[in-house]
């Protein structure tokens, strides 16, 4: 049975540990509700270019692009958005295991696929387990900016482009509400799910349709990729936010058994003692 001074010391470190735990939760609170912004706000941009892109695509037979065309699948690239340290909670676990998963379903040598990695946990995920990095990101602002990620997400879609790989998936989790992220994968590309509201083109372009599209296909899909990117970020920090909550309750659980344990030690002693001054007593007499 522990003493009442390893109690006490296990209280003492406890409570320590759920400051600093009620302090983490506050901060990714914090960061979520900005994170959660930023991502909403996003949206109407990302609608804004699929609607041009789908006008000139969809409403013109007469424009074509690589990006538009399915062809056959030799490789496949998978860009997975993980966060770079721990203690939130399932969010890096999910998406890992839904990779790998996948990759055992669908491939039957490395040769057939691909990962750009998006932060720490899952490039170490992949190295570990000798799954082919292309290219990786890692240090993603928690607030990330076009700029940050304007670099990958090119070279991204350029790999597409040159036929380096044949599609490519994204994994990350989607922000539903502050206690809920959930698994994602979208097919980023080729581009075969922009659809119109059917009124047909309402633009006039210059110089035309088809120089246009080369330029706005490459950032229409880079536009998806950061707007899955800030959804991820999101996400992460509501995680965050969730499993500090939850070590945070554990800790004034324990912190309450702790108590209960060194009270009930506390006042055996003090029977104890109370019994040895009878017994002392009564012998002298």
């Amino acid at each position: 049975m522990a003493s009442l001074r390893d109690i006490k010391g296990r209280m003492d470190s406890t409570k320590k540990t759920k400051q600093i735990t009620a302090a983490m939760e506050m901060v990714s609170a914090s960061k979520m509700s900005k994170a959660e912004q930023n991502a909403k706000s996003y949206v109407p941009y990302s609608e804004k270019i699929q609607e041009v892109v789908a006008s000139i695509a969809a409403n013109n037979t007469d424009v074509s692009h690589p990006m538009l065309s399915k062809r056959e699948v030799k490789k496949t690239g998978y860009l997975i958005v993980t966060a770079d340290k721990g203690l939130v909670g399932a969010y890096n676990s999910s998406i890992l295991r839904h990779l790998q998963r996948t990759i055992q379903e669908k491939h039957q040598s490395s040769d057939e696929y691909t990962v750009i990695a998006v932060g720490r946990k899952g490039y170490d995920f992949c190295q570990k387990r000798d799954i082919p990095v292309s290219k990786s990101m890692i240090g993603l602002a928690d607030q990330p900016k076009f700029a940050d990620i304007k670099e990958l997400a090119s070279e991204t879609v350029q790999m597409f482009i040159d036929e380096e790989i044949d599609e490519l998936i994204i994994f990350y989790n989607h922000y539903v509400s502050a206690i809920s992220q959930q698994v994602t994968t979208k097919n980023l590309l080729p581009i075969t799910d922009i659809e119109t509201n059917g009124s047909g083109s309402q633009y006039e372009y210059e110089p035309d349709q088809q120089q246009i599209l080369e330029v706005l296909l490459p950032q229409y899909a880079e536009s998806l990729i950061f707007g899955a990117l800030l959804d991820g970020k999101a996400s992460e920090h509501a995680a965050s936010m969730t499993a500090m909550r939850s070590a945070t309750d554990n800790a004034e659980d324990l912190i309450g058994e702790l108590e209960l344990s060194y009270n009930r030690q506390r006042q055996a002693a003090i029977t104890q003692e109370i019994t040895e001054i009878i017994g002392g007593v009564a012998a002298l007499e």
